[in-house]
């Protein structure tokens, strides 16, 4: 494994993350949600550009009223911190996992001709993240944008190798993670929204590029994450057992952590 590669690679990374810290409450701004959401009576409303959404709009429907900095001067539950150290905090932050996901991923690719793709979508997933966590939504536009980005990297990846035949795994991958998701998505009872759903089939077709054993961990573990996330939540008085928390973040996590332990 080149050191120079996973430098450069983790660099990029921290500098996406980075940028994406900062453009987070743009985005959020961006991509408002058309209404708001009732129980947000306590004024977190405020705060989110998607209180509102529901199943098959596009948006992520279940997500934590997590009172965040959206820029725009709402009430969004001010705290004591100055805004612009908690900028630079988020951003920092930001900059950190960034490194991380994209030198992960370098380690365990390596000089892949699909390393860049993968790259690409993790670049994807971080605007992504940023926005779930903001604003509670998953957006049609983000989302296929990045589907647009893997896809292309990896019919590139396929003819560079000579290897073609991948692409019909990775979408496979696609597909099967569609199917699964649009299954618990309609389960009575469900907390998933159809953004999560659209999430996951786009991150099916790196996972089934990369085998069988990544895209199994890939459906698994982002359940897995969400449970130990809410345990722990309540568990520290977070939240309250009806409350909704966002899934996109999980779905990303989990599918980074397929490829690097597959």
């Amino acid at each position: 494994m080149s050191v120079g590669l996973v430098t450069v690679t983790a660099l990029l990374g921290a500098a996406v993350g980075a940028l994406v810290g900062r453009a987070a409450p743009a985005l959020a701004r961006r991509f408002p949600a058309a209404a708001r959401d009732p129980a947000d009576a306590d004024g977190s409303a405020h705060c989110h550009a998607d209180a509102g959404a529901r199943v098959g709009s596009g948006r992520n429907a279940h997500a934590a009223p997590i009172r965040r900095a959206c820029g725009g001067g709402g009430p969004c539950g001010a705290g004591r911190v100055p805004p612009d150290v908690r900028a630079a905090v988020g951003t920092a932050s930001a900059g950190v996992v960034g490194a991380l996901v994209f030198g992960g991923l370098t380690v365990t690719l390596g000089p892949d001709p699909a390393l860049p793709a993968f790259l690409l979508v993790a670049a994807g997933g971080l605007v992504l993240a940023a926005v779930d966590l903001t604003c509670r939504r998953l957006p049609d536009p983000l989302v296929a944008a990045t589907a647009v980005a893997g896809g292309a990297g990896l019919v590139v990846a396929a003819l560079v190798a000579g290897t073609p035949g991948r692409l019909g795994a990775a979408l496979v991958g696609a597909v099967l993670s569609l199917a699964g998701y649009v299954t618990l998505a309609l389960l009575p009872g469900s907390r998933l929204g159809f953004g999560d759903v659209k999430l996951a089939a786009v991150l099916g077709l790196p996972l089934g590029w990369s085998g069988w054993s990544p895209l199994c961990l890939g459906l698994l573990l982002p359940h897995l994450l969400q449970g130990i996330v809410v345990l722990t939540l309540l568990a520290t008085r977070r939240v309250r057992r009806d409350t909704p928390l966002p899934f996109g973040p999980a779905i990303l996590v989990g599918a980074w952590l397929s490829v690097l332990l597959a």
